[in-house]
């Protein structure tokens, strides 16, 4: 359509045309020629002013999304498979890809929900930017001026803390850490069965080897490599977190391929923005527990450098961490879905045992500063009846929304509450009277039993009560069981029954099932106990905190139903789960035929197989009184107890 016909202000009188316009020649000074070079400054501004909205889209947080998702309307269809947001949780796992720790609910490779995710993300962004716009502008010149140098000197003194504290590190004497090997069981049946969890680990391992070495993880159905978005591009996820499981199965060439690939591949020096809860579980965690193990420098040297890399995800002003953090910039931010920017109790609440360790490694007190002043934070705050809501403000240092949750966004931070007091050698009192202060507001306000006398632990929403309980939630009966032992008096007993309860609830959601594994979630409500009624609950990706319970159950009662119903386990995923080219994650656990979503998550190797064959070993491999394991199952030992700062081990 002609200019003139969209814009009448620019068309020109009738009987004449460019050449009328013209008639007096190139600078004629009649009225046409006038006419003519109105037209032309008018139409210069208007295209000036198209050109600048047009151009200021690109401008907006993420632009691109909001370009093909929404200028142009594409079909979810069409758009590419978004990684789950971290639910984090996380264990802050949970809408994330993989582990998904902390996430809220979607099906995996929902579009739909990716889409969503990606809208959401959007809207926050430019709320979030908006925000601090206008709080930057209420301040005086002065101010601002003051906050910028305050911050630079601020990451100043940090990189220098980082180059004096870290250019070389302490020696450090391993002493022989009790039960790193083990013998074999004397039951041939046990022997048998534990045989077989081996063989699993073979061959979920083997087939990352074949088909996707120095990746994050496998696709085992299409035979390839996987990468989620929550480490960036930093690769070997699977490698790292299978380290020590292969240490203690006795895979000793598979742990030496291993380590030479993390010596000479696994790198961090890389433009990479990554999720600090994952990174610090799965690599920080897996390098610590490989160097305890072995003895082996390399790993201590590579999680030391992470964890530096990881620090300045604390420049907030609180001191909570950002769940996001590039690597290489050292900018943070958090998941734009999180309650308006918040971070996440099971993040920032599931760092603290790695950093003790990497204080103690590195000879450094800074990482070790950075999670007690978490705690500080949070002591100072007023707890909704004793309750810890999942999201905090790292600006403000003070709640967001009163959303309270024992499985994902929340359930690592109390666990981790719990294994800093047992880690430290029951020397950290503070952290023994916040576990114990929380599982008794948990146990008052979310802990309820069915019509049928099944115990679950709801989720607490501004004071009401949703009636669904997540996998990731079913750590909580070893939780209670491990630290029946310190209870007040005369609560010992209870919390093991505690978690006996809620290990058969557990068990039920799995034994309700069709292929006879959990569903993400499952409800109370309706009608129904135990049972996933949402298709986007129905979903079972290799996860562990079911077996990780039985574990500790077995462990701490020798009650025989706990290995029966792990061995159920065992056969479910070699039944449903095992593929040619490794374990692959169900679509729908009630369905009778499998549909597989393609990824052998890294924790299947780290945690799931580990968990399962500490059920069929005996008590002195890794006994509980010498060892704690971290939320991705990687083995932390106790401070004071078993190891000494003393000169360098010259064996």
């Amino acid at each position: 359509m002609p200019v003139g016909g969209l814009l009448p202000l620019f068309s020109s009188p009738a009987g004449s045309g460019l050449g009328g316009g013209l008639g007096g020649g190139r600078k004629g000074s009649g009225p046409a020629a006038f006419r003519l070079t109105e037209k032309f400054v008018l139409l210069l501004v208007f295209s000036a002013f198209i050109t600048l909205c047009f151009g200021a889209i690109f401008f907006l947080p993420d632009s691109s999304k909001l370009l093909s998702g929404v200028l142009f309307h594409s079909s979810p269809a069409l758009q590419p498979p978004a990684d789950r947001k971290p639910g984090p949780g996380a264990r802050a796992e949970d809408a994330a890809d993989g582990r998904a720790r902390r996430g809220e609910e979607g099906a995996p490779g929902d579009p739909a929900a990716a889409l969503e995710d990606n809208l959401a993300r959007i809207r926050e962004n430019h709320e979030r930017a908006l925000r601090e716009a206008k709080e930057t502008l209420q301040k005086l010149p002065e101010e601002i001026q003051r906050d910028i140098l305050m911050e630079k000197e601020k990451v100043a003194q940090d990189q220098l803390s980082n180059r004096v504290g870290f250019k070389m590190l302490p020696p450090v004497d391993l002493a022989p850490l009790v039960g790193a090997i083990d013998g074999e069981p004397a039951d041939a049946a046990i022997r048998e069965k534990r045989e077989k969890i081996k063989e699993m680990m073979k061959h979920a391992w083997n087939n990352y080897k074949r088909y996707a070495w120095g990746k994050n993880e496998l696709k085992p159905v299409s035979k390839g490599g996987h990468s989620s978005s929550l480490f960036g591009n930093i690769q070997g996820a699977t490698i790292v977190d299978a380290l020590d499981t292969l240490f203690i199965m006795k895979m000793k060439d598979e742990f030496e391929e291993a380590k030479a690939w993390v010596d000479e591949n696994l790198n961090f020096n890389m433009n990479a923005e990554v999720s600090v809860f994952e990174v610090n579980i799965r690599f920080v965690g897996g390098l610590i527990s490989a160097y305890y193990l072995s003895g082996e420098e390399i790993f201590r040297k590579k999680a030391v450098e992470l964890g530096v890399k990881l620090l300045p995800a604390f420049h907030t002003p609180s001191g909570i961490p950002w769940a996001l953090l590039n690597i290489k910039s050292g900018i943070g931010r958090n998941w734009p879905w999180a309650s308006g920017g918040s971070s996440i109790l099971a993040e920032f609440g599931t760092l603290h045992l790695e950093f003790i360790h990497l204080s103690y490694l590195s000879g450094n007190p800074i990482f070790a500063d950075k999670v007690m002043n978490i705690r500080t934070v949070l002591n100072n705050l007023e707890k909704p009846q004793g309750l810890y809501p999942n999201y905090l403000n790292p600006n403000s240092g003070q709640w967001a929304q009163y959303h309270v949750s024992v499985g994902g966004l929340g359930d690592s931070f109390y666990e981790y509450l719990l294994k800093a007091w047992l880690m430290s050698d029951k020397t950290d009192l503070q952290a023994k009277k916040m576990y114990f202060d929380a599982i008794k507001a948990i146990e008052t306000h979310l802990i309820r039993k069915s019509r049928n006398g099944l115990t679950y632990i709801a989720e607490w929403k501004g004071g009401l009560l949703e009636h669904k309980m997540g996998h990731l939630t079913c750590f909580a009966g070893g939780m209670f069981a491990l630290g029946a032992d310190d209870a007040p008096e005369g609560l010992t007993q209870h919390y093991l029954q505690l978690g006996a309860e809620i290990a058969r609830t557990c068990h039920e959601s799995y034994n309700r099932t069709f292929v006879k594994l959990g569903p993400e979630a499952f409800r109370f409500d309706g009608g129904v106990e135990a049972i996933a009624t949402r298709q986007n609950e129905k979903y079972y990706i290799l996860r562990p905190e079911v077996v990780e319970t039985y574990m500790y159950m077995w462990r701490l009662t020798h009650d025989p139903k706990y290995r029966k119903w792990a061995w159920e386990a065992v056969e479910a995923l070699e039944k449903h789960c095992r593929v040619k080219g490794g374990y692959s994650g169900l679509r729908d656990v009630y369905f009778h035929k499998e549909s597989y979503d393609d990824v052998q998550q890294s924790f299947f190797l780290a945690e799931t197989l580990k968990y399962l064959y500490l059920i069929f070993s005996d008590d002195d491999l890794l006994p509980l009184e010498h060892w704690i394991f971290n939320t991705e199952a990687h083995l932390l030992p106790v401070l004071s107890r078993n190891i000494k700062k003393v000169e360098v081990n010259e064996k």
